[in-house]
């Protein structure tokens, strides 16, 4: 095959386009071509669809979470993989292509019990909730295991009903943790099966109070925000007779932050490498041991919106701006 199709994102506030686009002539060693099935889409592509942020440079083909066949091996990745795997990966970008180049230390295998379309809800939320879970600098959790030990203290996930959320609850629990989640009422159920203990209505006006209250019951690790109020959850800090530090996948602005409480938002530069440290918990060990299992829920489930391949990805794209809970938008190929 000597030619690709990618949708390209010329600048912020257009829609993409899709373009012809030449294929690699020869993979690197730790590298594998993946024919995409299924593309799930994420409010990092919306927005970086429609703002211009100073660390991207258009023209840029956005897209994180696919599902596919691998059609070529590097050499390095032959020691895990083989044309036709069926896998997801995480791609950092570059994911809206046919064909899409990945690392395979941020690839793996899909159960044959999982879909594409559900494979592809993982990557992004499952590397984003671990980076502020266990990464060293932010809460440094001990990573989770099958059969973990409780550590007899709690966590906050602040939006647990999202995407990244979901995928923190469940994560938290497996490394012994109780967890304590905000989120809308009508998804109280959908937390709790993930494995929160307790959740709290997040646009009640005394959550901040009745959640500090809860967290200072016992010992808290810290607190994780996947999506939502940095302010409300500075708060539950500031109020907590703990000093609870704040990891947060929204950036962090001074004035959100009270006097005495330390939040810091997860980002950091430096490709795939920057990932090494977190991959027992996702693509090297327990996502992957869990997923086989059965212990590991395909959370939140997806819901595909169109299988007319990339041409139904600006249309995933647009549904995504209006607004999703619970669920995460997949497109699948035609």
């Amino acid at each position: 095959m000597s030619t690709n199709r990618s949708l390209w994102q010329d600048k912020p506030g257009v829609p993409g386009v899709i373009r012809k686009s030449p294929t690699p002539s020869q993979l690197e060693d730790r590298q594998l071509f993946v024919k995409v099935h299924a593309w799930a889409v994420n409010p990092c592509d919306a927005l970086l669809q429609d703002q211009a942020l100073p660390f991207i440079q258009y023209p840029v083909i956005l897209g994180q979470d696919i599902a596919g066949v691998v059609a070529a091996v590097g050499s390095t990745a032959a020691s895990k993989f083989k044309v036709g795997d069926r896998v997801f990966a995480f791609t950092i970008n570059n994911g809206f292509q046919d064909y899409v180049s990945v690392d395979h230390t941020l690839t793996a295998k899909i159960p044959e019990s999982l879909s594409f379309a559900e494979a592809s809800v993982f990557p992004l939320c499952c590397t984003t909730a671990s980076f502020g879970l266990f990464g060293k600098d932010y809460l440094g959790l001990p990573f989770p295991t099958l059969d973990p030990a409780s550590t007899g203290k709690s966590i906050l996930i602040w939006g647990g009903s999202s995407a990244v959320g979901s995928n923190a609850i469940q994560l938290a629990k497996a490394a012994g943790f109780e967890v304590i989640t905000t989120c809308s009422p009508r998804s109280f159920d959908y937390v709790k099966n993930l494995g929160a203990s307790k959740a709290f209505d997040y646009n009640s006006p005394s959550v901040t109070d009745e959640v500090a209250a809860e967290l200072d019951k016992g010992t808290c690790a810290g607190i994780y925000l996947a999506v939502g109020s940095v302010a409300d959850a500075c708060q539950v800090s500031h109020k907590s007779k703990q000093k609870l530090f704040v990891a947060s996948s929204n950036p962090v602005n001074p004035e959100d932050v009270p006097e005495g409480v330390e939040a810091k938002m997860t980002f950091g530069t430096g490709g795939v490498d920057m990932f090494k440290e977190i991959l027992p918990a996702t693509f090297g060990g327990f996502l992957v041991e869990a997923l086989a299992k059965g212990a590991y829920k395909v959370a939140p489930p997806p819901e595909v919106v169109s299988r007319k391949g990339l041409e139904g990805i600006q249309e995933a794209l647009d549904i995504l701006k209006k607004g999703t809970s619970a669920k995460k938008l997949v497109v699948e190929s035609n």
